[in-house]
């Protein structure tokens, strides 16, 4: 078992048995900030496989300038399917690169988007979050994007698991079946976790920032329309009606600032009124039911006191 010490330059180029796979489309842009995050990390994976999932720039071009560099980076590709699929798109192309894997007696796996950039000790920090609970399934860092020279944060609360970097611990991932090829797959994957029994982290350390180059649900044509998918998500996901409408209260003072938050909720109402498909794990909805009236009648009960 891989056991991690504290940050120190004695684990630069330690190697974990960690395979990390990053569905990438159309990220010339930005993917070069992520290579630069990864291969700076003093806690390298064993390997990582970055799906190029029908990209029309110079993304999968960069990518191979790493890997000849870097023998732990590896190309695959998928053919065009001729436009961008948020949600289960990513989890197809994720899934793909499973089947992709060499190393096969790794340890932990990885999602990480072809977007973001992080501290060289962000992995390093991860691992020691595992080592201290060995019931922890998933664990990230706090997100953030750049605005006008300062740091946002993308809010997540600490029992969430950031999607754009998801860590997991192998066992855990494969009790929960993997990722579900949804929208709110980054959502379903942590309250089945700990439905499960396990725990799951997102925790702020400064060594542990996650840079988002990208304004969260904007990658499919607007950050509008990623609003309204989010409410049918949630929607899907199996969200109380209660917690719905809060989720989008709360996300009023993010930008785009109110109308976000109401385009969540007009999303989650359509698919109510047009009756769309529901994720039909009842055990799960019921759960995640009880967890999110609690998380109401705490909030309530903390405003009390």
């Amino acid at each position: 078992m891989h056991k991690p010490s504290s940050t120190s330059s004695s684990n630069v180029d330690r190697v974990v048995p960690l395979v990390i796979i990053a569905p990438v489309r159309d990220e010339a842009d930005l993917i070069r900030l992520t290579l630069d995050s990864m291969v700076a990390q003093t806690v390298k994976p064993v390997e990582w496989i970055i799906v190029d999932d029908g990209s029309q720039d110079g993304t999968a071009d960069i990518v191979r300038e790493y890997a000849e560099k870097y023998s732990f980076i590896r190309l695959v590709q998928r053919p065009d399917r001729g436009f961008r699929k948020v949600g289960g798109g990513v989890v197809a192309a994720f899934k793909f690169g499973i089947t992709q894997i060499q190393h096969q007696d790794y340890e932990y796996i990885a999602k990480l988007d072809g977007d973001m950039s992080f501290g060289p000790h962000y992995l390093e920090l991860m691992f020691q979050q595992f080592e201290q609970d060995h019931k922890l399934a998933a664990v990230s860092g706090k997100v953030f994007r750049e605005e006008d020279g300062q740091k946002i944060e993308e809010h997540i609360i600490d029992e969430h698991v950031a999607g754009q970097f998801k860590l997991y611990r192998r066992v855990a991932f494969e009790e929960i079946g993997g990722f579900v090829e949804e929208v709110l797959w980054d959502g379903i994957d942590v309250h089945t976790a700990r439905m499960k029994g396990w725990t799951t982290l997102s925790f702020f350390n400064n060594d542990a920032v996650l840079m988002h180059h990208r304004l969260m649900g904007s990658s499919d044509k607007n950050v509008y329309r990623g609003r309204l998918r989010w409410g049918r998500g949630i929607w899907f996901m199996g969200y109380h009606p209660l917690y719905a409408l809060a989720s989008g209260v709360f996300r009023m003072r993010e930008k785009p600032f109110v109308i976000g938050g109401l385009l969540i909720i007009a999303g989650y109402i359509g698919a109510a009124i047009k009756g769309a498909p529901r994720y039909d794990n009842m055990e799960f909805r019921q759960h995640l039911h009880s967890w999110q009236l609690g998380q109401i009648r705490n909030l309530f009960i903390k405003r009390k006191s």
